[in-house]
């Protein structure tokens, strides 16, 4: 074994040795891809079954996600955001009863991640933005640092309703 193998220097993806912002982002795609990954091999009424007395299920937390990206990353920093078919201020992005399919969701997911990864590409960590729900400004910085933490908060709630369905666990196949 090398010592490059040893410290995990030849992970894909992970910039070990990168800048500051590239860490950041590789942070939050790794927590992100795990929560895709939650969603793997099961069916609709599977990733749709409320796991816990509040009703949380996998695909409400990725709608959850979803809409909490598109208003940390392109809200609050003039990104693109589309209409969302739901309310997130009346809790509705943490159900999965609007209508929508699978499909729909996972779909809405991957959009939120495009536009923040272009607010991510565009903006300066030191660049600050206000979101319209808070009386302060936040720099990318404190973003990318929240949006990690709040993703892999969420995961970790996947990986345990994960569990609960079908015993599968960890955060990346074979994890």
């Amino acid at each position: 074994m090398t010592n490059a193998e040893i410290t995990g220097d030849m992970a894909a993806g992970m910039p070990y040795r990168g800048s500051e912002k590239e860490t950041l982002r590789a942070s939050l795609d790794r927590h992100r891809d795990a929560v895709l990954w939650k969603l793997e091999g099961l069916d609709d009424e599977q990733l749709r079954r409320p796991m816990t007395p509040s009703g949380t299920s996998l695909l409400v937390l990725v709608k959850h996600l979803a809409s909490v990206e598109y208003g940390w990353f392109a809200e609050t920093f003039g990104g693109e955001v589309e209409e969302f078919w739901f309310d997130p201020y009346k809790e509705e992005d943490m159900r999965a009863d609007q209508g929508e399919t699978t499909a729909q969701i996972v779909e809405f997911y991957g959009r939120a991640r495009a536009s923040s990864d272009a607010v991510i590409t565009r903006v300066p960590l030191e660049g600050l933005g206000r979101p319209s729900w808070r009386d302060h400004e936040v720099s990318l910085r404190w973003v990318l640092v929240h949006m990690i933490e709040e993703t892999a908060r969420h995961a970790g709630h996947m990986d345990v309703v994960r569990e609960l369905i079908d015993g599968a666990t960890g955060d990346h196949p074979g994890g």
